[in-house]
């Protein structure tokens, strides 16, 4: 086997059941132990000039973008066929949408940045893995921006069905998922490691505070608590 072959099958067969079991047992793990770290550590209070602005924009950016992520790579090409939409139609909404909530991810990320990096206090106050997640993020969203002008040459949706194939092998437990990818642009390679490593340092840094977004949902579909009265049922 060559050097090649190998970090194809390490990279892109191996390495994803790695990041996906520290990000799941990580999360878990530190939500049992360290629950008082289980926040966001917000700066508003150091400074609160550009922070609604990057944080807005990073967030909807963000959002849209894992929803595109999940829904396009994880949803069965049946279910797209039930529902009308080519594998051509599905490329261009998602160069479309992917392009305008990266940009805006990218854009409020380059402010939280600045912000951070620009004001003292906020500086002294930031971890080194405060800056190292900042770092991987926008680099991972200019690869995903990068690889646009790329999926344009292959707007008959090719491309795109090899990475759907590929994660949903790698999610079902399914062989093959490697071949699907061996051959993509290396663009497409750094942009699928690089969000595999994201997951990989997830449960270390400030970013598990997204589970709590996840449970709001749960919590708003919560029961209607029962108050009684001192004097019983009114």
């Amino acid at each position: 086997m060559d050097i090649k072959t190998y970090l194809n099958q390490f990279l892109f067969g191996y390495y994803p059941y790695i990041c996906l079991a520290v990000f799941f047992l990580g999360s878990l793990i530190r939500f049992d132990r360290e629950q008082y770290t289980w926040k966001s550590d917000s700066s508003q209070l150091l400074r609160h000039g550009q922070l609604r602005w990057g944080s807005n924009l990073f967030h909807v950016g963000v959002l849209g973008i894992f929803a595109g992520h999940f829904t396009g790579l994880l949803t069965p090409l049946t279910v797209w066929h039930a529902l009308g939409v080519s594998p051509a139609e599905k490329q261009l909404t998602a160069i479309v949408g992917g392009g305008i909530f990266g940009l805006m991810c990218a854009v409020g990320l380059g402010i939280l940045i600045h912000r951070r990096l620009s004001d003292p206090r906020i500086r002294a106050s930031s971890r080194p893995v405060d800056i190292l997640i900042l770092a991987l993020l926008i680099a991972q969203v200019v690869l995903g921006l990068a690889g646009i002008p790329l999926s344009l040459q292959h707007m008959d949706g090719s491309e795109m069905l090899k990475f759907m194939g590929w994660a949903q092998r790698i999610w079902t437990f399914r062989g093959g998922a490697v071949e699907l990818v061996a051959n993509a642009s290396i663009v497409f390679k750094l942009h699928i490691v690089l969000g595999l490593t994201i997951f990989l340092v997830f449960p270390f840094t400030r970013l598990v505070h997204i589970w709590s977004g996840f449970a709001s949902v749960f919590y708003l579909l919560r029961p209607y608590q029962l108050v009684r009265g001192r004097g019983g049922n009114r």
